[in-house]
């Protein structure tokens, strides 16, 4: 049985040169390599990649009131690309240097206020596999909607200006279904709250 097209890579890349092109903000790379292909036969190859670090997310759900907590900012690519409507998405971050839980817990008290109660870890996946070498955690995790909140809003030094949303799972859902919310890891967790519910 040939398994030159198996998933297994070892031996089917072979790395000529991995050059940074930028690292103004984030870390620009150009690899030059050889790709040995599915028939057998290497191929060169040149490919970008923009390393931002690993990052986590995270739903906050009160599962007694059925509500989620999101929250909504500029995008300058999402702008660039045609949107005229700020972003709504579920508190997110960078890891810098935390483990994925710590992080969310972190982003979702900066972002909107919220301390978070047990959490679960759905998906450990990649953004956009073919440019970004991002992997992100993706959470859901309870909160209390009668309990007090801080005053979140992100920082300022960082350029964030965010406004806190809580609605409930169905108003998400149909914010997903008609294109509002229009964030990949977002839709990921309030359609995997979603099925969650209806079990």
């Amino acid at each position: 049985m040939n398994d030159q097209g198996g998933d297994d890579l070892e031996g089917r890349v072979k790395l000529r040169e991995l050059k940074t092109l930028s690292d103004n903000h984030y870390i620009l790379r150009r690899a030059s390599f050889e790709f040995r292909r599915s028939d057998g036969t290497w191929q060169a190859q040149l490919r970008e990649s923009y390393d931002i670090g690993d990052g986590a997310a995270v739903l906050p759900i009160d599962p007694a009131r059925g509500t989620v907590i999101l929250v909504r900012q500029f995008r300058w690519p999402a702008y660039e690309a045609g949107s005229r409507h700020l972003s709504i998405e579920v508190p997110a971050g960078k890891l810098d240097g935390d483990d994925p839980e710590t992080c969310v817990r972190r982003e979702a008290m900066e972002e909107a206020g919220v301390t978070l109660g047990p959490g679960r870890r759905l998906f450990h996946c990649f953004s956009s596999p073919g440019a970004v070498k991002e992997r992100l955690s993706l959470f859901l995790a309870d909160y209390d909607s009668a309990a007090p909140r801080a005053a979140g809003g992100g920082h300022e030094h960082e350029g964030e200006d965010i406004a806190v949303l809580e609605i409930g799972l169905d108003e998400a859902y149909a914010m997903v279904t008609d294109g509002r919310i229009d964030d990949a890891k977002t839709i990921m967790l309030i359609q995997a709250a979603k099925l969650r519910s209806s079990d």
